[in-house]
């Protein structure tokens, strides 16, 4: 579709999806709300983001939503066999799905899980097949109100994953979902929906990749996590988008009594990123572990962190986040933590450190606490640092040439987060980390 956006665009978009009025609706009132709300006041620059020079929706030819892979039109399948899809899927996964522009192209679950009443759809599908479900829980995690790019969202979204996991079902398998946003000046707002029922567990792991370009790309995702009494969730997202993408993504987690949300993620790509995933942990005894890796390089700007919202008693939270910058490029923790009146007994750890690779580049920590309660134990603490004359001298005293015994310290920098990843994804950040490290001579 042409550039920009107006009230025929989502019109459009709701028709060609055959959505119901009630989303059509919210897709016009969520515009309405973006046009009138200014752009974030705190981050990173955005006045390189042209709006009006975006596309908002763009299928990729005709294509259906396959269930067999030999069904994919051949350009796309290159491309996603080229990301390891489907591949991984036959050999640990318990369903996947491949998003390509602003459709999905690929979904599948494995049978085994159907009978058990789990639900792995295309959000689009999941809007017409499971109405009353979606509509129950759509943007109730993450309003439409909340800030500019969610009522842009709401107004454009397109694909996505819808993920239901039925009470008492732990379904031991990963599901997994990867987004390409592949044409110039693209836009991709896909969202995604995930229930965890009563005593349920479940595993979700997300890639995002993007060519790069000389124009300006956005994504504005939105994640919502909804993990009910006794349930485990863990979602893990590496996102490795180009660096001319703006990347304005929102995640956010519901979490009731006894429940568990773990965040895993790791962020190379985009030129700029503003990513904060939040849990709201409002049954006693909830809990929250986010764990996270940004890296940045060039001209990159990773502003990252996490948030905590502790609405209970005896609720848990742990905070890790790792931080690498090189070549000038800007690393920034932005975290909030808080603690309401009540939560009494609420306990909270913070600990974040930053790796400066160069004299060119920026670590930065902004951490907040508001606390309301005084039953509880809060603490967080923070390094910033470069690479130890000491340890180089060490390794390289022992035969180990300077470039390795660099990269050795990198991996040992980062591996609480990558040991917590699941093993593929582990080895691909990895790889990607070396190879941003080889680009400057500063690796192998």
């Amino acid at each position: 579709m042409k550039k920009g956006l107006t009230k025929e665009v989502i019109r459009r978009i709701s028709k060609d999806k055959n959505e119901p009025a009630w989303m059509l609706e919210h897709r016009l009132k969520s515009f309405e709300i973006f046009v009138k709300e200014p752009m974030p006041s705190f981050g990173p620059d955005l006045s390189g983001l042209n709006l009006d020079e975006i596309i908002y929706y763009a299928k990729p030819g005709e294509v259906k939503n396959a269930t067999s892979w030999k069904k994919v039109p051949a350009d796309i399948k290159r491309t996603f066999e080229k990301l390891g899809i489907p591949q991984a899927e036959r050999k640990y996964l318990a369903g996947a799905g491949a998003q390509y522009e602003s459709e999905n192209v690929y979904h599948r679950l494995k049978e085994k899980w159907s009978k058990f009443g789990v639900i792995f759809e295309d959000m689009d599908a999941a809007v017409n097949l499971y109405p009353e479900l979606v509509k129950k829980y759509f943007m109730r995690c993450v309003g439409m109100h909340d800030h500019k790019f969610a009522a842009l969202h709401g107004a454009v979204w397109s694909g996505g994953t819808f993920i239901y996991i039925p009470e008492g079902v732990n379904v031991d398998q990963p599901l997994q979902a990867y987004f390409r946003m592949n044409a110039k000046s693209m836009g991709q707002f896909e969202h995604t929906i995930i229930i965890v029922g009563k005593n349920s567990q479940g595993n979700y792991i997300e890639g995002c990749s993007a060519p790069k370009y000389n124009s300006p790309s956005l994504h504005a995702g939105m994640v919502e996590v909804f993990v009910e009494e006794s349930a485990r969730l863990r979602y893990s997202s590496v996102e490795n988008w180009s660096h001319n993408t703006y990347n304005l993504n929102t995640k956010r987690a519901i979490v009731d009594k006894n429940g568990t949300m773990e965040w895993v993620g790791g962020n190379l790509g985009a030129g700029v990123t503003m990513l904060y995933p939040c849990s709201i942990l409002r049954g006693e005894g909830a809990r929250a572990d986010h764990l996270g890796i940004a890296f940045a390089n060039g001209n990159q700007i990773q502003d990252t962190g996490s948030k905590v919202i502790h609405a209970a008693p005896n609720t848990t939270s742990k905070i890790v986040m790792k931080s690498l910058c090189k070549n000038g490029g800007k690393t920034l923790y932005r975290g909030m933590v808080k603690i309401l009146k009540g939560a009494k007994g609420a306990s909270t750890h913070t600990k974040c450190d930053s790796l400066i690779l160069d004299e060119k580049s920026v670590a930065d920590t902004i951490p907040a606490m508001d606390i309301a309660e005084n039953d509880v134990s809060a603490n967080h603490e923070a390094s910033v640092g470069k690479i130890s004359e000491d340890q180089l001298f060490y390794c390289m005293s022992r035969g180990i040439g300077k470039d390795e015994a660099t990269g050795m310290i990198i991996n040992g920098f980062i591996e609480p987060i990558i040991k917590e990843m699941p093993l593929e994804y582990a080895v691909e950040m990895n790889r990607l980390i070396e190879l941003e490290m080889k680009e400057a001579g500063a690796v192998g």
